[in-house]
């Protein structure tokens, strides 16, 4: 059947950064076709997706992937580790894909192997450096920086790796193939000439952050130069009609309210809370009303912006701890999304490759028929989260698209 490419995205939006990236990836692999594993609503900074899942999903098979499966919310919100981990679970349960592209700072796949390898070990002078350096009440990824670093002992050659977001996401990815023993390829590609977090765009190409703060600002003419044409007709045809959501601030005082109503006992269910972290946040959501007030209360050297961020989106979507580590333990369903008829192909050789895979195109049909608490349960986490998603839409707000919207067929 030919080279089959796996690419894990946000698509927040799709800009033409990613469609550099697709064509490259494809060119180096020589793929016949392309599946992409895209987080839905929701994302892995703890925010919103600008647009929903479904025209992301048509932006993406409009600018050349075959076929669009969701990422489970319990793993799109999750650090970069279960992020990662959960996308490269779903790409070697289809048992058809040879490569894995991602986009990351460096194109040294050897490089960013010999950090996913010691992380992957944990031999135990590592170990040791990581508990010294946690012990200085610095965050845990700048903690873990630091002891990859002396772990290594070469501080000129490693420097500012693991700074790079993109980076530390492709280190993930490797370190999942490792865990499944997975026979997929990893390939990273350089970012072109704009990084992750720039607010700036340079010639036509900006990052998904400075394109999100173009359409908070208004300034739509831009756009043009910097989407696919598709992709910026669809992002033009949800503003019309008011079906952006551009941060978790729109849902600020669902978060706050959710916040006062729990007792500490449940904030400390939440994911990421730890050492003592569910007072801090209880008294600060005890004393305002508004997100940035909130951060400004309880930010601190130890707990970074972005896991504050993705708590706060776990105490609006109820997901527990006890929902993560179930997430762990899973192999998730696949839930389609899109497809073009390349995927249509792609789909029924999956489903030869692997007859035991819980394959998702009905939702009612899938909630009718399946028998797997599991499954049963991270489906139901996926309807709530866009049901809490439309929400922020300013008209036609409706419910259960998850039962009433088709997969986009192009």
């Amino acid at each position: 059947m030919g080279k089959v490419l796996g690419i894990v995205g946000e698509y927040n939006p799709f800009h033409n950064g990613h469609l550099y990236h697709l064509e490259q990836a494809k060119k180096m692999t020589r793929s016949n076709y392309t599946v992409a594993i895209m987080s839905g609503n929701f994302t892995q900074r703890g925010s919103t997706s600008l647009i929903d899942k479904w025209s992301k999903a048509e932006a993406a098979i409009r600018n050349g992937i075959d076929l669009v499966l969701e990422l489970p919310v319990l793993y799109a919100t999750s650090s970069a580790e279960n992020f990662a981990d959960g996308a490269v679970k779903i790409l070697d349960s289809l048992k058809v894909v040879d490569y894995i592209a991602f986009g990351a700072e460096t194109s040294d796949i050897d490089l960013l192997d010999k950090f996913a390898d010691v992380l992957y070990r944990e031999p135990k002078p590592y170990k040791t450096l990581l508990s010294h350096e946690l012990k200085k009440g610095i965050s845990f990824p700048k903690a873990r920086e630091n002891a990859l670093m002396m772990y290594l002992n070469d501080i000129r050659k490693y420097a500012n790796v693991l700074s790079c977001p993109n980076n530390i996401l492709g280190i993930e990815y490797i370190k999942a193939l490792k865990k499944y023993k997975s026979n997929i390829m990893p390939i990273s590609i350089a970012r072109y000439e704009t990084g992750y977090h720039d607010t700036l765009y340079s010639g036509n190409m900006a990052s998904s952050t400075a394109i999100r703060n173009i359409v908070k600002n208004g300034g739509f003419d831009i756009l043009r130069k910097l989407l696919p044409s598709s992709s910026y007709c669809i992002l033009m045809e949800n503003i019309k009609q008011g079906h952006i959501v551009p941060d978790l601030s729109v849902f600020e005082k669902e978060i706050i309210y959710n916040l006062r109503k729990m007792d500490v006992s449940e904030i400390a269910e939440l994911p990421d809370i730890a050492e003592g972290l569910e007072f801090a946040i209880k008294n600060t959501a005890n004393s305002c009303n508004n997100l940035v007030e909130f951060f400004q209360k309880i930010k601190s050297k130890r707990y970074t912006a972005t896991r504050i961020q993705r708590i706060l989106l776990y105490a609006l979507l109820g997901i527990t701890k006890k929902d993560r580590m179930l997430s762990k333990k899973t192999i998730p369903y696949l839930r389609v999304l899109g497809l073009n008829n390349r995927g249509k192909f792609l789909i029924s050789e999956i489903a030869k490759a692997n007859p035991k895979l819980e394959i998702v195109t009905s939702v009612k049909r899938f909630v009718d028929s399946n028998s797997n608490k599991n499954l049963k349960l991270m489906l139901e986490k996926d309807i709530w989260a866009t049901d809490v998603y439309t929400i922020g839409y300013d008209y036609d707000s409706w419910n259960h698209l998850d039962f009433t919207k088709k997969i986009v067929t192009l």
